[in-house]
């Protein structure tokens, strides 16, 4: 027997270091691979630039090489950074031998405001001179949208055109909770009656409040739509409001033609000859074209601005808010982050921070960790505020001591508020499965907090105040870093979302507008004409981070694989079972189609 044990335990230390050797053959590989394509990737003349844009769009591309690695039998969702896409569409605008951009659209992997400066990106791109051409077989709402600045929009001829106004999906658990025997203990500030991140686990529809928040919110985002639409393709707004009354998804191509929403209706092979003469090439030549990814890595004559001294600091922060945990690339490790402001705080050669914000908040501890380090920062050099798709409740919360904030028309902010759940999985083990507890304890409330049980009203009382306290530190932070009183920023508070337009009517955020427009500002208040971009935090060394959470990663990667749309449901539910602490954070199950 003690033969076979050892024989056991030397073949499984062969299969871990086998493992192991696996991963690192295959980071070699990839390693090798990318910088052979790398070194491959050239622009020819009359080149064009492609925009796809329906993978996921993150604020900056990760520099793991196995972020969109595809394992056999498993479809990945691929990423592509903002920062990517930014880069160059302004390269190309520059570049002699690019001689136009080609969007090719379906749908946007990303939300409405960072469609919004994409779209931007275009706009100031068409002052050079060159062309824009979108194509799609079947484009939604979104991607129209950014479509809409191109000077020919093109759909095939039997194409889908959606375009049917926005529509704003809460998802609830109340009842499928129930029948599990689950109860969701729920403590939010009292006048947080906007705080709907806690709504899925208390009713099976949206309370009236919640109704009134998105009402608003969803109107100024479809308005602000609305308006850049009819200022490119010249269709009066009410006209427009019309055709989505009427639902154009299920209209004909033809219909969408007729109403100048689109120029012509072509297929491929004629799309590909316009394409063709636009870029100066010969019928049946081939056309060079150039995705984000590959033009991304061409680097751009930096020779002048590698000599500029003065830099400011873009600072990433992406996600969900956490303590630290770094489960994920695109979460925000506050550790991380608060050492990337710290960074940028002591270099004498940043003159100013951005602060990149895209989160629908987390973590109120975590919050408390970065809002530090923005407090710290601002009291030394300028410290701006750029809002993404959302900057809502601990999204908001690191935001509030900046100097400046700038939100797209279409982010959505706000949702100043704090909750706590604990779940209690009493009746489903005690009841429903037949699992019973039993403990000693040394004093009234050892087990506290307890999930097999519900919380006393002694209990229930001391996590009131303990929101309730966590809230009013939100509230004073907001305060003196927007010059407002308390009783000022409650009264817009309360846990409510706003759009980036509605919170520039409440004081929340300074000016409208995207990274570029915070860029500019920076500058003007650090006095500085010429400087380089620094990119904070700093990236983790890939092969690392790929071992310390290789286990945790795989699970997830595999499992949205598996579960598809239905993953987000998943990991919703999951994060709630294994909360710990309050959390400041937006509503989670949002969805704006």
């Amino acid at each position: 027997m003690r033969f076979f044990w050892k024989a056991f335990f030397a073949s499984l230390a062969a299969i871990v270091v086998a493992c192991f050797l696996f991963i690192f053959l295959i980071a070699g590989l990839v390693s090798t691979l990318a910088t052979i394509g790398e070194q491959s990737i050239t622009v020819k003349e009359n080149s064009l630039l492609i925009l796809k844009l329906d993978n996921r769009i993150v604020e900056r591309k990760s520099n793991n090489p196995f972020e969109d690695l595809e394992l056999p039998g498993m479809e990945m969702t691929s990423t592509t950074g903002l920062n990517q896409i930014f880069h160059s569409i302004q390269q190309a605008k520059t570049d002699d031998k690019i001689k136009g951009i080609y969007l090719e659209l379906s749908e946007i992997g990303a939300g409405y405001a960072t469609t919004e400066e994409i779209r931007n990106a275009l706009i100031d791109f068409k002052t050079s001179g060159k062309f824009i051409y979108a194509y799609s077989d079947a484009i939604s709402q979104k991607a129209y949208y950014l479509a809409s600045v191109a000077d020919s929009v093109i759909l095939n001829p039997v194409g889908m055109f959606d375009f049917r106004g926005l529509n704003a999906e809460h998802t609830f658990f109340k009842k499928a909770l129930d029948k599990f025997g689950i109860e969701m203990q729920i403590v939010r500030g009292k006048d947080n009656k906007f705080k709907s991140a806690v709504e899925p686990f208390m009713y099976d529809k949206m309370s009236p409040a919640n109704k009134e928040q998105t009402t608003l919110y969803l109107a100024t985002i479809w308005n602000h739509l609305l308006k850049g639409i009819s200022e490119t393709r010249k269709i009066p707004i009410d006209n427009l409001n019309e055709f989505a009354n009427s639902v154009m998804t299920f209209q004909s191509a033809e219909t969408a033609q007729k109403n100048h929403f689109f120029d012509r209706l072509k297929y491929r092979d004629q799309v590909l000859a316009d394409l063709r003469v636009l870029a100066g090439l010969k019928v049946d030549a081939e056309i060079p074209i150039l995705t984000v990814s590959e033009y991304d890595k061409i680097p751009s004559d930096v020779k002048a601005k590698a000599l500029v001294k003065n830099k400011i600091a873009v600072v990433y922060a992406e996600g969900e808010i956490d303590t630290g945990s770094g489960n994920s690339a695109h979460d925000i490790n506050s550790k991380d982050v608060s050492q990337g402001i710290r960074e940028a705080r002591i270099d004498s050669t940043v003159k100013a921070i951005v602060l990149r914000v895209n989160s629908p908040g987390g973590s109120a501890f975590g919050s408390e960790v970065i809002w530090r380090e923005v407090k710290l920062a601002s009291e030394v050099k300028p410290v701006i505020v750029s809002m993404g798709d959302y900057a809502a409740s601990g999204g908001y919360y690191i935001s509030a001591p900046a100097a400046v904030i700038v939100a797209n028309p279409t982010t959505i902010t706000g949702s100043i508020g704090v909750f706590g759940t604990i779940p209690n999985f009493g009746e489903l083990l005690n009841n429903k499965i037949g699992v019973t507890f039993d403990n000693v304890m040394t004093n009234d409330h050892s087990d506290m907090p307890s999930v097999t049980r519900k919380m006393t009203p002694f209990e229930t009382n001391l996590m009131q105040s303990y929101v309730e306290t966590t809230y009013g530190i939100f509230l004073s932070h907001v305060a003196d870093g927007r010059k407002m009183s308390t009783t000022g920023v409650d009264s817009i508070g309360q846990g409510r979302v706003w759009s980036g337009v509605n919170a520039k009517s409440n004081h929340l955020i300074d000016d409208l507008g995207g990274l570029k427009e915070a860029l500019k500002i920076a500058a003007d208040k650090a006095g500085i004409s010429e400087y380089r971009v620094k990119e904070l935090p700093k990236q983790k060394d890939p092969f690392a981070e790929l071992l310390k959470n290789f286990s945790v990663r795989m699970q997830n990667k595999m499992m949205e694989s598996v579960m598809g749309t239905t993953f987000d449901y998943w990991k919703n539910l999951s994060r709630e079972a294994n909360s710990k602490g309050i959390y400041a954070r937006m509503p989670f199950n949002l969805e704006i189609n």
